[in-house]
């Protein structure tokens, strides 16, 4: 879609304001809105200026102007807003430069795919994310210097069977057995019908949807693969759906890694593929179907997957999903339809154009644009420096003894490690300038300075119970 094609389209549904979405550093949307009346083609050469130093990770107030470019191509009618409403997609410039800005995520992803077509592997990187999220009824939280507490609570949670709910009509699924039987045990149906429905008047193509292993309201909606920018694209827009639609409907929906004990987290396995002038190129007559070039596209993920961990699982939250028992990957190892490898080749299709990888290691709570330009820059490592994935693991891995997973390296079991890992290893994201040393910096501190030492400093309340009677 062109300039002139988007002020078509604000005419053609009688637009009154234009919605301005882009990414901060951490991986939230944050908009601001103006009226149709600025909406002129000039506006995507020029942008419309902002404040900086109000986002996470970005400028110092002393440099804080900023500018928000809208791309054309994104231009859709936003499904939520009670007044008509384009909204567009942006990119952050520098007001006097008019240099992209390197901590824009969406720039770093631009720039993966742009150092793609540079070394003549392919033109086209193909990221297929299936997200879980949770749908709860009820969340309350707190932490002060005196006291910490969370408590989330769904109509689908088997901890209510007990419950007086006036009536209680039971059907509530048990804990990991919520993958995936039929209504009334699955009383989210319809709410993810909704959900995708609106996902594909945005644009998004959709496969399907179903309820997830864990009970309490655990779901997945798959999309359609698609290249690199475009999915992370999708990905806000399915989140920004997801919580939007469980809000119309008094629910709250959370992308969260692992918001219960006891249960399976929410992941988010990511599907990639290179592709060159329309052909597949990780398919081949090698090891479950696949390419010499596939498998060192899987040896670079392999070698660099305790730093890519550090955008891939982002959060403290993300290492109690990655733990043994709860069909999280937790080794280093590849394998053909073997769901307990952390890189797992598919086997559904014998088709060429369904060769793919998929990695399983990483979470919902992630930033798409980072996560994804992360795991092409090691894979294209893997590539270039021809990496040899070592031999498949196609045993189920969780089941093996200390003796038999001797030798196979294990993801971190922290934030922290991945962030140590990420700082030890990230020369290949380096290439093409995709990521910068400033942005490698800047995430490490961040995470460093907010997420892991914040919790550090705190009481745990399990802690109350394992230690008050000292």
């Amino acid at each position: 879609m062109t300039p002139k094609e988007v002020v078509g389209l604000a005419k053609k549904n009688n637009a009154v304001m234009v919605d301005m979405k882009f990414m901060d550093f951490l991986g939230t949307w944050q908009h601001f809105s103006v009226p149709i009346s600025e909406l002129e083609e000039h506006l995507f050469d020029e942008g419309l200026g902002f404040d900086g130093s109000s986002i996470r990770g970005w400028q110092a107030i002393n440099a804080s102007d900023m500018l928000v470019i809208p791309d054309p191509t994104t231009a859709i009618m936003d499904p939520f807003m009670a007044h008509p409403t384009v909204s567009l997609l942006c990119n952050i410039v520098d007001p006097i430069t008019k240099e992209k800005y390197t901590r824009d995520p969406r720039n770093i992803a631009l720039k993966a795919e742009a150092y793609l077509k540079s070394t003549g592997i392919g033109d086209t990187a193909y990221f297929g994310p299936e997200a879980e999220f949770f749908v709860f009824d009820d969340v309350r939280y707190d932490s002060s210097n005196n006291e910490a507490f969370y408590s989330v609570d769904s109509v689908e949670g088997n901890w209510n069977t007990g419950r007086d709910e006036l009536p209680n009509l039971a059907h509530k699924p048990r804990h990991k057995e919520g993958y995936f039987p039929v209504s009334p045990t699955d009383s989210l149906q319809d709410m993810r019908t909704e959900m995708v429905l609106l996902m594909e008047q945005v644009g998004i193509s959709m496969e399907c949807h179903h309820h997830e292993v864990a009970t309490g309201g655990q779901c997945e909606i798959d999309m359609r693969f698609a290249p690199l920018v475009k999915c992370a694209d999708n990905l806000k827009w399915y989140k920004y759906i997801v919580k939007n639609v469980a809000k119309r409907h008094n629910k709250t929906a959370t992308f969260m890694p692992k918001p219960l004990f006891g249960d399976n987290g929410s992941g988010m396995h990511v599907h990639q593929s290179i592709w060159k002038d329309g052909k597949p190129l990780f398919a081949g007559n090698g090891y479950a179907g696949f390419s010499e070039m596939g498998l060192h596209y899987i040896g670079g993920i392999l070698k660099h997957s305790r730093a890519l961990c550090a955008f891939a699982a982002p959060t403290t939250n993300s290492y109690k999903r990655l733990v043994p028992g709860f069909e999280a990957p937790v080794n280093l190892a590849y394998s053909s339809r073997n769901r307990s490898a952390s890189c797992r080749i598919p086997m559904y299709s014998p088709s060429p154009k369904a060769k793919r990888v998929e990695v399983r290691y990483p979470d919902p709570s992630c930033n798409g644009y980072l996560a994804f330009s992360a795991f092409l820059m090691a894979g294209l490592d893997g590539i270039e420096n021809k990496i040899d994935p070592g031999e498949p693991l196609d045993k189920d891995i969780y089941a093996l003894g200390p003796e038999e997973l001797e030798g196979i390296p294990t993801l971190p079991h922290t934030l922290e490690q991945a962030l140590h890992a990420l700082e030890e290893d990230h020369d290949f994201l380096l290439k093409g300038d995709v990521f910068t040393q400033d942005v490698i910096d800047q995430w490490i501190s961040y995470k460093t300075e907010n997420e892991v030492s914040e919790l550090r400093l705190r009481p745990h309340p399990y802690e109350f119970q394992m230690y008050y009677d000292v």
